[in-house]
């Protein structure tokens, strides 16, 4: 009985001092999309991408080619070139999945890039907000882009533009998300 009292003052006392803390929201996504640098690296990566894709289409097409030829010729060959052309196709479909796996795997050229181009601007957004929450006694910021879902909003709440002003950027300069966002809900 002594422990279930006990218990009760320590909830009792922390849903008291959780009340107590002030809340506040950002969109982390529309924060981004008004840092014009985030831009160019998205860019940027869209670029590394296309051009690594068209790389490893082309061995693939190669591939592809061999594996044709091959069939049109296997029926005149001797058994041992045609385990020596199939083993050179598959040498180099492992050669191909090598060269996507390199560019497009976990830790892949792409997740290289976008940690040197994107992170640095993520980290100072994270900073700017952490800034924001120190000065504005924030217990809590949360971040309506994520996965967590937030079924009601008070604008008074979101601080997303004093993040950016934070940064140093004008809010707005792109297509504002958070009116297309109240607009389709009022459909």
């Amino acid at each position: 009985m002594k422990k279930i009292a006990v218990l009760l003052v320590f909830t009792l006392v922390g849903s008291m001092a959780f009340s107590q803390q002030k809340f506040a929201y950002v969109d982390s996504q529309y924060i981004l999309d008004n840092v014009p640098e985030y831009t160019v690296a998205q860019d940027k990566l869209d670029e590394y991408s296309v051009l690594w894709q068209k790389e490893i289409e082309a061995k693939f097409a190669e591939v592809d080619s061999l594996y044709k030829k091959f069939e049109t010729e296997s029926v005149l060959l001797p058994e041992d070139i045609k385990t020596k052309k199939e083993a050179a196709i598959v040498a180099k479909e492992k050669e191909a999945k090598a060269l996507q796996k390199k560019r497009f795997g976990k830790s892949g050229d792409l997740f290289t890039k976008r940690e040197e181009l994107v992170k640095p601007i993520q980290d100072k957004v994270y900073a700017a907000i952490e800034e924001l929450a120190t000065e504005g006694s924030y217990g809590i910021i949360f971040d309506k882009s994520g996965t967590l879902t937030m079924l009601y909003t008070n604008p008074k709440l979101d601080k997303s533009d004093d993040v950016l002003a934070k940064l140093g950027y004008k809010p707005g300069t792109v297509k504002d998300t958070k009116d297309t966002k109240t607009k389709d809900k009022d459909k």
